[in-house]
Formats: C-alpha cells, structure tokens, sequence
C-alpha cells in the first residue's frame, strides 16, 4: 500500500443527509486522477458526527467505487476504549485496512500505547495503520516508541501527523523497508516523501489529485527537479486548505466548483469564512 490514499469528506445535502451521490463521485474522481485508495470515516469525514447508519452508508458507498476501481480501503476506527476499539475493528473484516488513532484523552503514556495496539493488533481481522496525531491526541510519541509500534505483528503502517519532527524522522530511518510510513500533515508531505515515505493520507488531495499523485512518483524515482517546485506549490495549497479547521474550508472550495451540494459541516465544526475560501481558489 503506497501512494496517496483520500481520507473522504462526507457531503452533506441541503436537508442535512449524507450526499451519497456527491461521496461516490468524489472517491471516482480522485480514484481515476491518480489516487491508490481511499480513507472512509477518518477525521476528515466527521466521522465524530455520523450515526451508525450515516457511517454504513459512507462505507457502503467507498466500497462499492474501490471494488470499480480495485483500490485500496481503509477505515478510521478504534479510539481510546481498548475494548471498544476491538470490537471496532472486527466488524469490518472485508477492508484492507484499518486506520486506529493513538488512544486519545487518557493519555495512557507510551508503554499504555504499545499495550493497546499490540493487543488489537494480535485480534483484528485487518492489518493496522497507527494513527499519530499528537496535536488531537494529546499523546506524544517518541521515535523509539514508534519503531516499536512498527515491529508488531500486522501492524503495516503509520500515518504520521506530527510535522517534520524528530519522531517522525526517527521512524523514517529506521522502520523496516516493508513498513509503509504515509505523511498526515499535507504540508510536510513532500519532504516527508524525500526522506522515504510511501505516499500520503492528504485531504488536500481532493483538490488537483494529479498533482498530489505526481509528487509521489517524482520523489520515489528521485526525480527532484519536478518533485521539489510541485511539492512547494501543494504545501502552499495545503497550507490554504487548513487556514481553519479541516474539513471546512476544502468543503467551501468543493462547493464552489459544484461538486458538493452544500459547504456544510456538522456543530461544533462551522463554514468557512468567504476570504479562506477564496485564497483557496486562488491557490488552485
């Protein structure tokens, strides 16, 4: 698994509903410029706001457009209960993988985070992407705490989300080469894809996905030329893309080009302010 993998958004219709239409529009879109696969109920799909049936109808509707395209699916799943998180993950036996946050607002400490995912590790049905996403979290994690991570069994993957940091260029160095290490801040993914990720979990990458595709093969055939200029450009969009919290502004641009119904986000999230929005057209 490699390459750029779309953590969705979740439409809205003008009535409040899942825009089922708009979703399988999107992932079919994003599937045929260039992405490997998509993300389904991660952060950026307010999962947090979903009832069960929203989020079957979101999973349905991205499985069915990666069967199309013989993609790749991950699921967001799991949270801070070890127990619930479990129970998660078996219930989703039929996708390739699943993405698990790092336990969040207990702050179990780093021994509590390898207990947690070596045991869903040893039960879950599919293979696990660590989630590490300190800033929401409240969870730091050391490189030598990640490289252990990365040595559990059906542990695959990281989506890290923590900058260029020493955490993150720990585990870049020393994972093992079958490890797929996916940059989780869209700003960072190009440097992040220098020093020997495998691709990116890149909301960002709703918007001009070729492009977002093209710097994962430039860098991964170390053509430096075409990846650092293009890797500038998407860190400026990205930077655009989150001037407020995600996914607001990324749904105010959708919108705008009429490829979602409504910009709307779901309380405590608001719409983005017209200015954002526009900087982000502009970008494009």
């Amino acid at each position: 698994m490699d390459g750029i993998l779309l953590p969705l958004i979740t439409p809205f219709a003008a009535d409040g509903s899942v825009a089922a239409d708009a979703l399988a529009a999107l992932a079919d879109q994003a599937l045929t410029d260039g992405a490997t696969g998509v993300v389904a109920l991660g952060t950026t799909a307010e999962a947090f706001a979903l009832d069960a049936d929203e989020r079957r109808l979101v999973l349905d509707v991205c499985a069915r457009v990666c069967r199309e395209h013989g993609a790749a699916l991950a699921i967001g799943a799991g949270g801070s209960d070890t127990r619930a998180s479990a129970a998660a993950l078996a219930a989703h036996p039929d996708v390739d993988a699943a993405l698990v946050p790092v336990p969040y607002y207990v702050r179990p400490g780093e021994a509590g985070v390898i207990a947690h995912f070596t045991q869903l590790a040893a039960d879950s049905p599919v293979p696990l992407l660590v989630y590490h996403v300190p800033h929401r979290t409240a969870q730091p994690l050391s490189g030598a705490t990640l490289l252990a991570l990365s040595r559990i069994p059906n542990v695959v993957g990281a989506k890290v989300a923590s900058g260029m940091t020493e955490d993150a260029v720990a585990l870049l160095g020393g994972c093992a080469p079958d490890f797929a290490v996916f940059a989780g801040d869209d700003a960072y993914l190009s440097p992040m894809l220098a020093l020997g990720a495998r691709g990116g979990i890149t909301a960002s990458a709703h918007l001009a996905t070729e492009r977002f595709a093209r710097l994962v093969s430039a860098w991964h055939k170390g053509d430096v030329d075409t990846a650092r200029p293009l890797g500038h450009s998407l860190a400026r969009l990205a930077s655009a893309l989150f001037a407020e919290p995600n996914p607001t502004v990324l749904k105010g641009v959708l919108h705008a080009q009429g490829r979602i119904p409504t910009p709307d986000v779901r309380l405590p999230l608001l719409p983005a302010s017209e200015q954002s929005v526009a900087a982000a057209l502009t970008l494009l």
